[in-house]
């Protein structure tokens, strides 16, 4: 979400407020710098020094010249220093109020801009409408099964379909029984942690990786331990005791990295020798340009102990919000009892509408495509950032995927606060890797830059913007 969008700051004191009257920052904490808080929610340190401002105002805050600003003395953590946070908003469970702590992820992209290189947008051109409408229209033509409550495990045409087209497309072993249909991928997440984890378990995440998956197991009370990737992804060495692992092997997000051989059976030896699960979130697999698709971890799981996770929502669209979880055996039934008391399924008609395409083959045909189209804005990406940019841009992770990681050389992590909010002003959305980590930050400012969701032309005029707006930062 942007600086000048109405709320942000509204949003941004309550944030700080709740931790502060729930007792998570007692006082005397002090808070982060209004740089570091700035690259955390994507604003600029004008938008957190307001917000600053305003909690000083109301005395929840005590600032000194030079020092980041501490939680003032003799509040109380009872909802009792405030009136904001009263009535039911001071009783959250501990979920809540974990939640409450946690950065306002970026809303939907600016309208009018250049370019944004939001990573996660698909072009609404690809998107396959005529076969969709007619998939859709056919679901509805066998009404009223599609229009009355189904298995929450999800519908059996469309497990079936996706049985076959997962062993066609990566090699994975599985049955249809085996399928959960979830809402997206971040339901799937927010599943695999609700039943495989106990407050106080330990997670073991990649560093940096996906931040929603980190906050849906910190939101339920797990330690997530990072470990830290390189050029080949996770670093199957340095993995901790802990009863879960996240990992994205196939395309390590964000830096893109395809986990090799032998870290992935490192992995699976590690999950067997500490009774660990393993969610293999396989999110983009689709996209493969200058290397052959890499089987996915499952197909080498010889004891049931990972937990597949696809979606849709990297070759259709993120609004169907269609994903699925191919689990063992023994968790099926699990898993679809927790369907049923969360929100007893995901949509019949889209999920006709999928098995449709996927039998019919249209599915398939429509990622062809797709593949060949992102493969063409991204030589697009990397022809402009080459020269517009030349030897002070490193690109990480263009192999595969939706996106890369762009590290600006001569722009130091001090900046990055000041080139979001230049490049705004500019007319072209960036978005730095720092939120990403959950342990420090890099040196160099990093820029995830998405290219799917933007046509060849409009990747070509951003990059020039981008080009411009480095020479006024400086």
């Amino acid at each position: 979400m942007r600086d000048g969008e109405p709320g942000i700051g509204q949003r941004m004191v309550a944030a700080i407020r709740q931790r502060i009257v729930s007792g998570q920052d007692p006082p005397g904490t002090r808070l982060p710098s209004s740089r570091a808080l700035a690259a955390e929610w994507g604003v600029s340190r004008t938008t957190v020094t307001a917000a600053y401002d305003q909690l000083v105002a109301e005395g929840y805050l005590e600032v000194r010249q030079g020092a980041r600003p501490v939680v003032a003395a003799g509040l109380r953590g009872d909802g009792a220093a405030g009136g904001a946070a009263g009535g039911v908003g001071a009783r959250l469970s501990a979920f809540g109020r974990r939640l409450a702590g946690f950065p306002v992820p970026a809303g939907p992209g600016e309208p009018g801009l250049v370019a944004d290189f939001r990573y996660g947008e698909l072009s609404a051109r690809d998107f396959p409408a005529l076969p969709w409408r007619r998939a859709v229209t056919g679901a509805l033509a066998r009404a009223p099964a599609v229009l009355r409550y189904g298995d929450p495990a999800g519908s059996p045409a469309l497990r079936a379909a996706l049985a076959g087209y997962l062993w066609r497309a990566r090699g994975l072993r599985c049955t249809a029984a085996q399928i959960v249909i979830v809402n997206g991928s971040q339901q799937g997440i927010d599943l695999c942690a609700r039943l495989m984890l106990d407050p106080g378990d330990a997670v073991a995440m990649e560093e940096p990786g996906y931040a929603l998956a980190r906050q849906a197991f910190a939101a339920l009370g797990a330690r997530v331990l990072p470990v830290p990737v390189d050029r080949d992804g996770m670093r199957t060495a340095a993995l901790p005791p802990a009863r879960l692992a996240y990992a994205t092997p196939s395309h390590q997000f964000p830096l893109g990295g395809v986990l090799p051989v032998a870290r992935r059976r490192e992995l699976l030896a590690w999950a067997a020798r500490h009774g660990a699960a393993v969610i293999e979130d396989d999110y983009d697999s689709e996209y493969r340009y200058d290397i052959a698709p890499v089987p996915p971890l499952q197909a080498m799981d010889e004891e049931g102990r990972v937990l597949y996770l696809g979606t849709a929502s990297k070759t259709l669209s993120p609004t169907l919000r269609l994903g699925w979880l191919v689990v063992p055996p023994g968790l099926v039934e699990p898993f679809a009892r927790a369907r049923r008391l969360l929100d007893r399924q995901s949509p019949a008609l889209e999920q006709e509408a999928l098995a449709a395409l996927v039998e019919g083959g249209a599915y398939e045909r429509h990622i062809r495509r797709a593949r060949r189209q992102n493969a063409e804005r991204r030589a697009a990406l990397l022809a402009a950032l080459a020269r517009q940019l030349g030897d002070s841009v490193v690109v990480e992770g263009a192999a595969a995927g939706l996106h890369v990681v762009a590290w600006l050389l001569d722009v130091p992590a001090a900046l990055e606060a000041a080139l979001v909010a230049a490049g705004r002003a500019a007319g072209i959305g960036l978005h730095p890797v720092t939120p990403l980590f959950a342990e420090g930050v890099p040196a160099r400012v990093g820029l995830v830059m998405g290219y799917a969701g933007l046509e060849v032309a409009a990747i070509e005029r951003g990059v020039a913007v981008l080009a411009g707006v480095l020479r006024g930062v400086g």
